[in-house]
């Protein structure tokens, strides 16, 4: 009995991944940096992605060994501010270094970390409360200030608001590091209204922003000599403030519990949980997130004193989440990460400044954007709008087919040989295809993916590929850069 052509091919293809369904996919891919085979398992073995997402929030909980070791990369971060001043006035190691040692480190974290929740919610409010490492005299705090915020991460607001508002990074970057009563500098003052907690809708006027600033006068750093943080009870201003509903006839020279009672205030503010509740809808869910969901968000931030696990768990399980399937774009940094996982590429420690570990920032760069250097105090931006211009996608391009020909980097980094990705020595293009975008993508290949990949190589759906066809020894670069140009890809 002869058997039918397309029964002899189902027989002939290669067995399939095991793929997580979409509603999984979607989880696990808005709160990783790229859903990879080993990350489906884990999730699996976790009883699938709302499960999974449970333990992610306890990081704890989540051995890391690939992420601790980062910790001996690049022994610059260790450095207190004294020694990174020292060191880039002598000219031997520049801050510059330092923050590029540190830019190539959150790539690595992202890349290679098991605490996905983790990173990701690190480089949301690290963007949310954006220090820009290329700031004058930051360089000296800011791998610090890093650290303070993913220790907080998945605290509460509150703690988090809390514990950068007064740190020695934030104060240098807007001026309150040399904020005093006699001088008040409104820098800090106004963006912990405008941009950390109640938003430029709060009504709290000029007359506010100047209050504020007069709260947190007293923080200092001596960003002249020894670049250490004190607190100052002279520089505090004293008399009555009021910012919106809170009001201090502030009579001690230590400002300090005034600072604490004021932030407090601010962190609980309705206008607070409405903003962060925006903000993270937008990041996760939406770039134009439904009212419903951000008033639910805001509801659940308040109910639970400022918490942010809880709100993370009403923003996955709600139905906008659900429905918002492949309404993101990724971000450059986002982009570069998700490729070195999805191409399985792995980055050794640096023996020397010239090595993939150290070039990191530099590819991030060509894409459109170096992690934590956006200029201005707002944060880059999150909706996809501003990453879907004609010069990011050719960047993201140059980008993918130099890695995917594995020209550059090239030192202390390995890339997988053309031939690890055939599923079987021998098997038709057709399946080659669906069989990486499988690994790469996770989901079957599209008409529209298959087609751009026979074009990509000039091969037939049903021609046979080994390890000595012409599309495995000098046009794989082509074939590969195609699965993450292909819109699959750029949208997460």
């Amino acid at each position: 009995m002869a058997i039918l052509p397309e029964l002899a091919d189902a027989a002939t293809a290669p067995r399939g991944l095991r793929l997580l369904d979409t509603q999984d996919r979607h989880l696990v891919g808005r709160f990783s940096y790229g859903v990879t085979p080993d990350l489906a398992r884990e999730v699996r073995s976790h009883g699938g992605a709302r499960r999974w997402f449970d333990w992610q929030l306890r990081p704890g909980h989540v051995n890391d060994p690939a992420g601790r070791a980062l910790g001996s990369w690049f022994p610059h971060l260790g450095w207190s501010p004294a020694k990174v001043w020292s060191e880039s006035e002598s000219g031997r190691v520049g801050g510059w270094e330092v923050m590029a040692d540190y830019q190539n480190w959150l790539l690595l974290r992202r890349m290679r970390s098991r605490q996905q929740v983790l990173e990701t919610m690190t480089e949301f409010w690290e963007n949310h409360f954006n220090v820009p490492v290329g700031a004058d005299g930051v360089y000296t705090w800011r791998v610090r200030y890093g650290h303070v915020i993913r220790q907080h991460a998945l605290d509460s607001f509150e703690a988090l608001l809390q514990a950068v508002s007064v740190h020695p990074a934030m104060g240098i970057y807007l001026g309150n590091a040399v904020s005093d009563k006699d001088h008040p500098n409104e820098n800090q003052g106004r963006e912990l209204l405008e941009l950390h907690t109640v938003g430029v809708t709060a009504g709290y006027g000029e007359t506010g922003v100047v209050d504020s600033a007069r709260i947190l006068t007293g923080w200092r750093v001596d960003v002249w000599d020894t670049w250490a943080a004190f607190y100052d009870s002279g520089s505090h201003y004293r008399g009555p403030v009021k910012v919106l509903g809170f009001t201090s006839g502030n009579r001690s020279a230590d400002g300090r519990r005034l600072t604490r009672d004021y932030l407090r205030y601010l962190a609980h503010h309705p206008a607070t949980a409405t903003h962060i509740a925006t903000k993270l809808a937008t990041a996760f869910v939406s770039d134009v997130p439904p009212p419903s969901l951000v008033k639910h968000l805001a509801r659940v931030y308040r109910a639970h004193g400022t918490r942010i696990k809880p709100v993370l768990r009403a923003l996955v399980d709600s139905r906008e989440f659900h429905h918002s399937v492949g309404e993101k774009i990724r971000d450059p940094e986002n982009d570069l990460v998700a490729t070195y996982r999805l191409m399985g590429v792995d980055v050794a420690k640096p023996a020397d400044a010239d090595r993939a570990a150290h070039q990191l920032v530099w590819q991030s760069s060509a894409m459109g954007m170096e992690p934590m250097s956006w200029p201005a105090p707002n944060g880059q931006p999150i909706a996809g709008a501003a990453w879907s211009s004609p010069s990011r996608v050719m960047g993201s391009m140059s980008v993918h087919y130099t890695m995917s020909g594995g020209w550059w980097p090239n030192k202390g980094i390995h890339y997988p040989a053309p031939t690890s990705w055939l599923p079987q020595e021998s098997t038709r293009f057709d399946h080659l295809v669906d069989h990486m975008a499988q690994r790469i993508l996770h989901r079957r290949a599209s008409d529209r993916l298959q087609q751009a990949c026979r074009e990509s190589v000039a091969v037939t759906a049903h021609q046979q590929i080994t390890a000595d066809h012409a599309e495995m020894r000098w046009l794989f670069p082509r074939l590969l850069t195609t699965f993450f140009d292909s819109p699959d890809f750029l949208r997460r």
